[in-house]
C-alpha cells in the first residue's frame, strides 16, 4: 500500500481486510495475504521510490496512491513490471485504461461524479455554473469534463477559479481573493471541487463574505459527504454549510454491510471516527485483489517473478542500482482474474465494465442541514435523478421520472434560487436598437434623443417591469436612420460582446439563433406575398361568363337534343306531343328549355322517356347551380388581374421582387428559394412599396406581415396572395445562454395572459379609419347597373318584339275579318235585292219573306260565330251553337 500521510483510519480499514481474508477457510488456504503500507509524505519522488521497493520484494499488487498525479507515474512503472496497481481514490477521468491497462478504479470514477452534478444542474434548469477547484491533475480534469458534459445540456461553465495544488500555499487571503473574484461574475451557482481540509475553508470564508444567503447555489462533490460521515460537521461551520448539496457514493444497505458497521464502531474505530463510503471501497479493494489471487493459485499457477535485461543496460547506463527489481510473470493473469471479479463486497456487487470502470455506479444526493445531512433523492448512470433507490431503478424496465425531494437552500429558504444575477462591475446592460426608416410603429427614436419607443419597446419595458430583480440597461441605437440597417449585423454585434443584447422587431430566424438566444416570440410573423388589386371592368355580359362559349353551344345543344330523344319517345303514345308538325315543334323548343327552369307541363307516359326526363334533370341542376355559384362569384368578387397567386407561381413567373431592406426575407429568397438576387430590388419604405407595385417595376413584394399589414392599413389597392409560406416570430435577442432571455421569455408569455401585449398592440398597430381590415377582403360591397345593364336590354327587347308582333298579328286579323265582312254584306244585299224582285214577280212574297229574314238572321249569327272564335278565350271552344246563340242575345 503506497499513502500519503496514512492516516490510522485507512489502516484500520485495511488491516481489517486483510484479517478476514487470511481467517477465511476457502480464500487463499494455506496462504497468507501481507500487507505493507509505504507513506510517501505528498512526494512525488518518495512515492516512486517506494513502488520500486515494492518490486524488490516480490510483490503481486500495489494499492495506492491517492492523488491521481502520483498515478500517472506509478501507471507507467507497473506496466513495466506486470504488477496491478489499484486505486480507490485517484479518480481521475483522463486515466485511460489502453495507456495504462495495470491500473484500476476500484470506486466511482469522476466522470460519474461530474454527470450527477450535469444531471442536477440540468434538473434545476440553471444555465450556468462556477467552479472552485484545486488545480492539480486529478480536479482540473475532472472539471474539463464536466465543462463538456454541461455543453450537452444547453448549459455551460460560465468561470473557474483554480486554487493552489499545495495546500500549505491556501489560507484564509488566498481563499478570499478567490471568492471575491467569484463575486464578481455572474453566476450565482457555484461548484466547490477540492480537497476536504480546503473544501472547509472555503465555506467558513463565504460566510463571512456573506455568499451563504439567499440567492446562491453551492454543489460540493464527495469530500463533504465524506467529512459528514468520517468526523461530522464542526458546530462552528455549521451555518456556513447550511443549504450546501453534496454527493456520496450510493452503498446499497446490506447484512453484511450492517454487521461490518456495527463492528467497526464497537471494536475497531471505538467511536472515534465514523466509516465513510470510501472507507468501504478501500475493504473492498483488498477482497478484490483476494479473489484474483486465489483463483490464481487454484488454476494452478505459480506466483514467480523474473528478471528483465533491459534492467541491466539502465544500471550500466546509468549506475542505478536495479537489480532486484524484477517482474511479476502472473501479472497479466491476476489482472485478468481481477476483471473478471463477480462477487458481493461491502459495496454491493463487485464487478467491473468492459472500459474497466465499476458496474452501476450510483451517488446520494445530500442536503446538508447544518451539522446533519437529508437525503433528498439519488443519481445513477441508469435512471438519472430519482427519489427511488439505484437498486430498484435497475430493475425496472423503464427509467424513473427526473426527480428530488424538496430542497433547503442557502439562506434557510425553500425558494429555488434564481442562480445568477448581474455583475457587480457597474456597467449597464447594453441593448442595441434598430434606428428604423420606415414603419417606425415598431421602433422609433424619439426627437433625436437616446429615447426610443414603439410597439417592440413598450412591450420590452412592460416585460422589464414584471422581473422580480432591478435590471440596469441604456439602449445605443444602431443604424445611421437614413435606411433600415441590417438585423443579421444587429446579433452578430451581440456574439461580438459589443452588445449584450438588442430589442426591436427582430425575426427570430435559424441563422440568428445559432449564435444567440431568443425570447419567445411577442409578435407572430412570416413572410407573405403583396400584389396589386386591379377591378376588372364592368362587363354587360357579365352573366354569360360563367360558362365558356364552348360549353353554351354544347348546353343549347344538349337542350335540342334531349326535347327530340323525349319526342321520339312520347310522340306515339301521348297526344301532347301529337298534331301538325308545326305545333309538335313548338312543342318540343318549349318543353326542353321550359325543363332549365323545371317548369315544364307536358306529362311523360313512357318509361324511357320519364328515364330520360330523369337523368336530364339532374344534370339540369347541376348546371343550374354550377352556373348560380359562378355568376355569384364573378359579381360578388373583384378578381385579381394578375397571374401571381401565391409564392410558387411567384417563383415561376420570372418577375421582379420586392422587399424591405434590413429583413431576412432577401437572404431567405436567395438561399432557400434559389431566386436569382438579379431579380430582388430593395426597398426602403411603404410608399415606396406602392410606387413600385402601381408602376409595375416590381410584380410582388414579399415581407414579414406585421410590416405588410401595416402597408396594407394605409393603402387599399394591395392584397395579399396564398398562405404565409414561413412561421416565425418577433422577439428579443440575448447573449448566448443568458439567463435574462429565459426571464423574459416567461415575463412576455405573463404580459399574453394578462392581457397587456394586446393593449400594447392596439396602441401602436391598429389603425383607425384607413383601409382598415376590411381592406384585406376581395369582397365588393354593391352590384353596379352595368353588370346587368346587357341582360336588361335584352329582356326588354324580346318584350318590346313580342308585344310589337302580337299587335302585328291582331292588326292583321282584324284587317282580314274586316275585309271579310264587308264582301259578304255586300254579297248578301246583292241576294236580296235580286230575291225581293223574285218574290214581287211571283206573288208569294210574304212567305218567301220570312224564310229568307230567317236565313239571314242565321247567316250573322255563323258570322259572329267565327269572329268570337277568333278572339274569345280558350275556354269558348268547346261550347255548343245554342250555349254560343244564348251568349249572344244576352
Amino acid at each position: 500500500m503506497i499513502s500519503e500521510n496514512t492516516t490510522i483510519y485507512q489502516c484500520s480499514l485495511l488491516y481489517a481486510a486483510v484479517d478476514d481474508v487470511n481467517s477465511h477457510p476457502t480464500i487463499l488456504p494455506g496462504r497468507h495475504l501481507n500487507l505493507s503500507i509505504y507513506d510517501a509524505n505528498f512526494s512525488g519522488f518518495l512515492c516512486i521510490m517506494g513502488a520500486l521497493k515494492y518490486m524488490e520484494i516480490n510483490t503481486v499488487a500495489i494499492i495506492g496512491p491517492p492523488s491521481s498525479e502520483r498515478a500517472h507515474v506509478l501507471a507507467n512503472l507497473v506496466n513495466d513490471l506486470h504488477v496491478p496497481l489499484l486505486s480507490f481514490t485517484a479518480l481521475d477521468p483522463t486515466l485511460s485504461p489502453l495507456q495504462y491497462p495495470y491500473f484500476l478504479q476500484t470506486a466511482p470514477n469522476d466522470r460519474y461524479q461530474t454527470s450527477a452534478v450535469t444531471a442536477i444542474l440540468s434538473y434545476f434548469r440553471y444555465s450556468q455554473v462556477t467552479a472552485i477547484y484545486t488545480d492539480d491533475d486529478q480536479f482540473r480534469n475532472s472539471i474539463n469534463v464536466l465543462a463538456k458534459q454541461l455543453g450537452n445540456k444547453r448549459c455551460r461553465l460560465s468561470g473557474k477559479a483554480p486554487l493552489p495544488p499545495d495546500q500549505t500555499q491556501i489560507n484564509r487571503d488566498v481563499i478570499t481573493d478567490v471568492l471575491r473574484k467569484v463575486m464578481s461574475m455572474e453566476s450565482r451557482v457555484i461548484l466547490v471541487h477540492t480537497y476536504s481540509i480546503t473544501g472547509l475553508k472555503i465555506f467558513e470564508v463565504a460566510n463571512s463574505l456573506q455568499m451563504m444567503k439567499k440567492g446562491y447555489v453551492w454543489i460540493a462533490t464527495t469530500w463533504l459527504s465524506t467529512v459528514l460521515d468520517s468526523t461530522g460537521i464542526p458546530p462552528k461551520i455549521a451555518a456556513s454549510v447550511h443549504g450546501v448539496l453534496t454527493l456520496r457514493p450510493h452503498i446499497p444497505d446490506s447484512y453484511r454491510k450492517r454487521a461490518f458497521e456495527k463492528r467497526w464502531k464497537k471494536d475497531l474505530s471505538k467511536g472515534s471516527i465514523g466509516l465513510n463510503s470510501y472507507g468501504l471501497y478501500a475493504y473492498d479493494t483488498v477482497w478484490i485483489i483476494a479473489y484474483a489471487i486465489d483463483r490464481l493459485l487454484k488454476e494452478g499457477d505459480e506466483v514467480s517473478f523474473s528478471n528483465d535485461l533491459s534492467f541491466s543496460d539502465i544500471m550500466r547506463n546509468t549506475g542505478l542500482n536495479l537489480k532486484d527489481v524484477s517482474i511479476f510473470n502472473g501479472g497479466k493473469q491476476l489482472l485478468s482474474n481481477i476483471l473478471e471479479t463477480n462477487n458481493t463486497g461491502l459495496t454491493g456487487p463487485l464487478s467491473f465494465n468492459p472500459d474497466r470502470s465499476l458496474r452501476n455506479p450510483s451517488f446520494d444526493v445530500i442536503n446538508m442541514l447544518g451539522t446533519r445531512g437529508r437525503l433528498v433523492g439519488y443519481w445513477s448512470n441508469h435512471s438519472g435523478l430519482s427519489v427511488q433507490t439505484p437498486d430498484s431503478c435497475f430493475n425496472a424496465k423503464q427509467p424513473s421520472n427526473q426527480r428530488l425531494g424538496s430542497i433547503v437552500w442557502p439562506g434557510n429558504t425553500k425558494d429555488k434560487p434564481r442562480g445568477w444575477q448581474f455583475s457587480n462591475d457597474g456597467r449597464p446592460l447594453r441593448i442595441g436598437v434598430p434606428l428604423r426608416a420606415s414603419f417606425k410603429e415598431m421602433v422609433m427614436q424619439i426627437n433625436d434623443s437616446k429615447k426610443v419607443g414603439g410597439f417592440s419597446i413598450d412591450v420590452f419595458l412592460a416585460a422589464i417591469k414584471l422581473l422580480q430583480y432591478p435590471v440596469p440597461y441604456e439602449f445605443i441605437m444602431f443604424g445611421d436612420g437614413h435606411k433600415n440597417p441590417s438585423y443579421t449585423q444587429l446579433v452578430n454585434q451581440i456574439a461580438s460582446n459589443v452588445f449584450d443584447a438588442a430589442v426591436g422587431d427582430i425575426s427570430i430566424v435559424s441563422n440568428r439563433a445559432k449564435t444567440v438566444d431568443f425570447t419567445h416570440p411577442y409578435m407572430e410573423s412570416g413572410l407573405v406575398v403583396v400584389v396589386q388589386i386591379r377591378k376588372p371592368d364592368s362587363c354587360s355580359w357579365a352573366y354569360l361568363q360563367p360558362f365558356s362559349p364552348p360549353l353554351w353551344v354544347v348546353i343549347a345543344f344538349l337542350f335540342l337534343f334531349v326535347g327530340l330523344v323525349v319526342w321520339l319517345l312520347e310522340h306515339r303514345h301521348n297526344d301532347e306531343f301529337r298534331g301538325p308538325p308545326k305545333r309538335q315543334f313548338v312543342t318540343v323548343l318549349w318543353f326542353t328549355f321550359s325543363t332549365m327552369f323545371f317548369a315544364h307541363r307536358e306529362n311523360t307516359v313512357s318509361t324511357l322517356g320519364r328515364v330520360v326526363l330523369f337523368i336530364w334533370l339532374f344534370v339540369v341542376l347541376i348546371i343550374n347551380s354550377s352556373y348560380t355559384a359562378s355568376l355569384t362569384s364573378i359579381l360578388m368578387v373583384q378578381q385579381l388581374q394578375s397571374p401571381i397567386n401565391g409564392i410558387e407561381s411567384l417563383i415561376a413567373s420570372n418577375e421582379v421582387i420586392g422587399f424591405q431592406v434590413g429583413s431576412f426575407a432577401e437572404n431567405y429568397l436567395v438561399q432557400e428559394l434559389n431566386i436569382p438576387r438579379s431579380r430582388l430590388v430593395g426597398l426602403g419604405s411603404p410608399e415606396e412599396f406602392a410606387e413600385k407595385l402601381v408602376s409595375g417595376t416590381v410584380a410582388a413584394i414579399v415581407d414579414e406581415r406585421p410590416y405588410v399589414d401595416l402597408f396594407l392599413s394605409n393603402h387599399c389597392n394591395f392584397q395579399i396572395v396564398g398562405q404565409e409560406f414561413t412561421k416565425s416570430g418577433l422577439g428579443f435577442a440575448f447573449a448566448r445562454d443568458s439567463p435574462l432571455a429565459v426571464d423574459m421569455s416567461s415575463a412576455i408569455l405573463r404580459l399574453a395572459e394578462n392581457g397587456e401585449l394586446g393593449k400594447i398592440h392596439e396602441d401602436w398597430l391598429k389603425k383607425e379609419g384607413g383601409c382598415g381590415a376590411g381592406s384585406l377582403s376581395l369582397v365588393s360591397d354593391h352590384l353596379e347597373l352595368e353588370r346587368f345593364w346587357g341582360l336588361f336590354v335584352i329582356f326588354g327587347s324580346v318584350c318590346v318584339v313580342a308585344v310589337f308582333i302580337h299587335f302585328g298579328i291582331t292588326l292583321h286579323r282584324f284587317r282580314r275579318q274586316c275585309h271579310d265582312s264587308k264582301k259578304k254584306k255586300a254579297s248578301e244585299r246583292g241576294g236580296l235585292k235580286r230575291k225581293r224582285m223574285t218574290s214581287n214577280g211571283n206573288g208569294n212574297g210574304n212567305g218567301n219573306g220570312r224564310e229568307d229574314e230567317e236565313k239571314r238572321h242565321w247567316a250573322t249569327l255563323g258570322f259572329l260565330y267565327k269572329v268570337t272564335q277568333t278572339h274569345s278565350q280558350p275556354q269558348s271552344e268547346n261550347r255548343s251553337p245554342r250555349q254560343l246563340q244564348l251568349q249572344l242575345q244576352s
